[in-house]
């Protein structure tokens, strides 16, 4: 008992020290922190167009003329670019983590449901899965945006109904194997309802791929969300949005490349940050995997 006690401590400790879950933990920490502080600063030069030909495209720790400090300068509206960035942190995080979060419901729901039942039921649902696998995402979303309204509504529903397939495969395939188990034979046998027991003993014990697919689905949809703004087809204005920023900052690249730098930085580190809790929570679920990485 000793030695597996100790064997685990040392595991989590060198779980905890992983640089790359230190760096993760350090940027989510910090645009959490920021996503919170944002709305307190959001009307200090984020949104006002007051003049502008005196505060338009001001180098990062500049001064604009009324003396006001700009650590990463100000946009072609004289507007306080991290002040903006902060704010689109927050739309950017808030539509990742919701269109994350449809999915996995979505993908749970269907795997476990079809993984459960099996025969025809499992092989029906395999099969939408593998049809909706077949569809280009991007170009499904592009066609959703461009026959609806825009929005952020929009946008977390169209990535989140589009981006289940993975978290349902995963789930069904552990539930196909988990129903053949013992303990669920032994459940059965006490009377146990096939509700309850998928509930409370199935899927807690399916759930661990499906919660790593999520947390790297995060990452991917912050990057589509990204790319639907750039393209005017996701978030409008005047809801600031990382891609807009990007498409804004474009035409500007030699005279004001700041304009594209921070908004560019902060979707890298975001998606990063996402990637690395991803890897961490699979050293997690499957502790071979961690154990090799240690031994390596």
């Amino acid at each position: 008992m000793n030695e597996g006690t100790g064997e685990r401590g040392a595991g989590s400790g060198t779980w905890s020290a992983d640089p790359r879950l230190v760096f993760a933990a350090t940027v989510l920490g910090g645009v959490a922190a920021a996503a919170l502080i944002a709305p307190l600063l959001a009307g200090v030069g984020s949104a006002e167009l007051t003049d502008v030909a005196t505060r338009r495209f001001t180098a990062p720790f500049g001064r604009t003329s009324d003396g006001a400090l700009h650590l990463l300068g100000t946009d072609r509206f004289g507007r306080d670019l991290l002040l903006r960035t902060l704010v689109a942190g927050r739309v950017s995080l808030a539509v990742g983590m919701l269109a994350a979060l449809v999915s996995a419901v979505v993908g749970v729901a269907l795997g476990a449901s079809g993984g459960w039942a099996g025969g025809f039921l499992d092989r029906a649902l395999a099969a939408l899965t593998d049809a909706v696998l077949a569809v280009p995402r991007v170009p499904l979303l592009l066609l959703l945006a461009a026959l609806y309204q825009p929005g952020v509504a929009l946008t977390v529903l169209a990535i989140g109904f589009t981006g289940w397939m993975t978290v349902a495969r995963l789930v069904r395939a552990e539930v196909r194997s988990l129903r053949k188990r013992d303990f669920v034979d032994a459940a059965r046998a006490l009377g146990v309802r096939p509700s309850r027991l998928v509930a409370r003993h199935v899927l807690p014990h399916a759930l661990g791929p499906a919660l790593v697919a999520t947390a790297l689905g995060v990452g991917h949809a912050i990057m589509l969300e990204a790319g639907l703004s750039f393209l005017g087809l996701g978030v409008q204005p005047p809801t600031p949005s990382w891609g807009a920023m990007l498409n804004s900052g474009r035409t500007h690249l030699f005279d004001a490349p700041h304009l594209t730098l921070a908004p560019g930085c902060a979707i890298a580190a975001l998606v990063l940050g996402f990637s690395f809790v991803g890897d961490g929570l699979r050293d997690l679920v499957d502790p071979h995997i961690g154990r090799a990485r240690r031994e390596v």
